[in-house]
C-alpha cells in the first residue's frame, strides 16, 4: 500500500516546516539518510530540522553539519514529519507527541517488520538501506546531489550492507553508489570516520563483552551481552557496542548471533544477526520487536541474565531441528 514517489515528492515539496525523525541509538542509516535529506531540503529552501532524543554517535558526527537538535520547539508548528528508518512511535517515544503535532505525516523505511502508519508511506524491505530509498526521493524532488548528500547517502548504504559484504546488497545497491561517485564523494574519508575513529574504550568494552560469549546448537549460535556496570567500569557508551553481533556472526559455523544490552535492571535490548537461513525477524516477533530476516530486534522487560535465558530458549525452539 505504498504510496509513489512521486505523490511524497509533492507533499514534501509543498511544505515549508519539516522535521525528521530518526529512530532511537542513530545507526549508520539512520543518520545518513537523515543528514541527506535534511541537507537536500534546505538546499531546496526548506525550514529543516532533525529531531533527536539522545547523542550522536562519535563516528557517525560527521554528518551532522548543524542538522540535529534537540529542542523540538525549534519549528513550533511543523507541516510535515518525516520518521526514517523506523515504523512505529516506539521508535522516538520522547519525540512522538512532537510527531503527532505535524499537518502531515510521512514513513520512509525498509523493515520488513514495518506497518503504514503514516499518512504517507513508503516501506521497501528488499531496499538494502534506507538512504537508498532517500537518494530516489531526493532524486524524485529534482533536487541535485552534491557532494554532502552523496557522503550521507553512502554513508548509511555501506553501514547497512555491512560495507558490502551482507546478502541484502544488490546490483541496484552498486549503481547507486557509482553515481554517488559521479557527485564527488570521498567513499575513504567517509569509511575512515566511521570504520577507524574508535576510542581505546571501544576497545576495551568489546574485550568484556567478548568474555560472556556463550554458543548453543553446536555451534550455531552465538550470544554475548553488555551491562551498565561493564560500561562504568570501562568509560565506554552504549553507541561504542555496536559492531558486537556482526563479531559473532563472523564466527565459523555461527548461523545466528545475539546481542544483548543491559538498558536497566528490568530491561533489555536484543539485537539479533544470521548468516544464511534463519529468519531473525520471526524470533524478534515472538518478543514483540522485528526487523529484516537477516537482522532485527526486540525488547525484553526482564534483567538482562534472565533475558539471556529466554533467548536461549527462543534459539532452541527455533534452530532446534
Amino acid at each position: 500500500m505504498n504510496n509513489s514517489f512521486q505523490e511524497i515528492s509533492n507533499i514534501i515539496l509543498n511544505s515549508d516546516d519539516i522535521l525528521l525523525y530518526p529512530h532511537l541509538n542513530m545507526d549508520g542509516d539512520a543518520m545518513g539518510s537523515a543528514a541527506a535529506l535534511c541537507r537536500a531540503l534546505r538546499n531546496a529552501g526548506k525550514n529543516c530540522y532533525i529531531l533527536i532524543e539522545d547523542k550522536v554517535a562519535d563516528n557517525l558526527a560527521f554528518l551532522d553539519k548543524g542538522y540535529c537538535t534537540e529542542n523540538a520547539d525549534i519549528i513550533a508548528e511543523p507541516d510535515l514529519s518525516i520518521c526514517i528508518d523506523c515504523g512505529d512511535e516506539s521508535r522516538f517515544p520522547e519525540r512522538a507527541e512532537k510527531f503527532r503535532t505535524s499537518k502531515k505525516t510521512i514513513c520512509i523505511d525498509h523493515h520488513r517488520t514495518t506497518k503504514e502508519f503514516c499518512d504517507f508511506n513508503y516501506i521497501d524491505p528488499e531496499s538494502a538501506a534506507t538512504a537508498q530509498l532517500i537518494y530516489k526521493l531526493i532524486k524524485t524532488m529534482n533536487i541535485p546531489v552534491d557532494k554532502e548528500i552523496g557522503e550521507a547517502i553512502f554513508a548509511g548504504i555501506t553501514t547497512d550492507t555491512g560495507n558490502f559484504q551482507y546478502s541484502n546488497t544488490t546490483e541496484e545497491t552498486h549503481r547507486i553508489v557509482a553515481e554517488l561517485y559521479e557527485a564527488g564523494i570521498d567513499a575513504n574519508k567517509v569509511s575512515v570516520e566511521i570504520y577507524e575513529n574508535n576510542r581505546i574504550q571501544r576497545l576495551m568494552i568489546t574485550s568484556r563483552i567478548l568474555a560472556t560469549l556463550e554458543t548453543l546448537l553446536d555451534g550455531k549460535c552465538a550470544l554475548c551481552y553488555v551491562t551498565q556496570e561493564m560500561l562504568d567500569e570501562t568509560g565506554a557508551m552504549m553507541e561504542e557496542t555496536e559492531g558486537v553481533v556482526q563479531q559473532l556472526r563472523a564466527i565459523s559455523g555461527v548461523e545466528v548471533a545475539v546481542f544483548l544490552k543491559e538498558k536497566d535492571e528490568t530491561t533489555t535490548k536484543v539485537s539479533m544477526r544470521s548468516k544464511s537461513y534463519a529468519d531473525v525477524a520471526k524470533i524478534a516477533a515472538t518478543l514483540g520487536g522485528g526487523g529484516h530476516v537477516r537482522a532485527a530486534g526486540a525488547t525484553i522487560n526482564k534483567p538482562v541474565c534472565q533475558a539471556m535465558e529466554l533467548m536461549k530458549t527462543k534459539l532452541i525452539e527455533s534452530l532446534g531441528e
